[in-house]
């Protein structure tokens, strides 16, 4: 019996640090790197492209359907996100593409729509996957599960400075309202609400470094698996 790809799953909320952690310790460890957001964000671009109202479930279903998304590396060996043919990065990373994606994700058809993309990174040697739902749904069998989380408070002062050195115009006040009320629609909805897995290894990055984090996770993923 041939034995599974493995795969470690990163969930946590927004802030939490795991596209950062998610993608270091991809690069260490040699294997595929799924940002499952940024499908949710892409679908959110490509419905704001097509003027499409956010509470219309069946648009949004058929856009999802019809929306191309690929990835590149860029240049400076970051990842790149193609919507429909076209660079959508860094519209990717806004707040409204954020808030859209968070709407979005709550209906269930654009979930079940997505999976199977999802699930199509799991390749050799390994995947990390990072999202909301990864070690409770998509990989409800990956080997090594982590949920990361952080201080409200804390994650808004780091969305708030990855926003200024961007020349971004925002205040820690507007980011905490806007985490706090995405925290609680995430843990909220119907379907696939976000939590820990069972399984899952919780880490509170409140006040830790980068490496530590990493370390931490590496280190689940040198554990046994079982």
């Amino acid at each position: 019996m041939d034995t599974p790809t493995p795969v470690l799953t990163i969930d946590g909320p927004s802030g939490s640090g795991k596209g950062t952690i998610s993608r270091i310790v991809a690069q260490r460890l040699g294997w595929h790197y799924l940002d499952s957001g940024a499908l949710y964000r892409a679908v959110g671009v490509a419905a704001g492209w097509a003027d499409l109202d956010l509470d219309d479930a069946g648009a949004l279903v058929r856009c999802t359907f019809d929306t191309t998304i690929g990835f590149r590396e860029g240049e400076a060996g970051d990842l790149r996100v193609l919507v429909n043919g076209h660079d959508a990065t860094d519209e990717l990373r806004t707040e409204t593409a954020g808030a859209a994606a968070s709407a979005i994700a709550a209906i269930p058809e654009v979930r079940a729509a997505l999976k199977d993309r999802q699930r199509a990174f799991r390749q050799p040697p390994g995947l990390v996957a990072d999202g909301r739902d990864m070690g409770t749904v998509i990989f409800p069998d990956a080997a090594h599960k982590v949920f990361l989380t952080a201080s409200a408070e804390e994650r808004a002062e780091r969305r708030y400075k990855q926003l200024k050195d961007k020349g971004v115009s925002v205040t820690i006040d507007g980011l905490l309202r806007e985490i706090l009320a995405r925290d609680a629609r995430d843990a909220s909805r119907a379907v696939a609400p976000l939590r820990p897995a069972d399984d899952a290894v919780r880490i509170d990055t409140t006040g830790l470094g980068i490496d530590d984090v990493v370390a931490r996770v590496l280190d689940v993923v040198s554990r046994p698996a079982g």
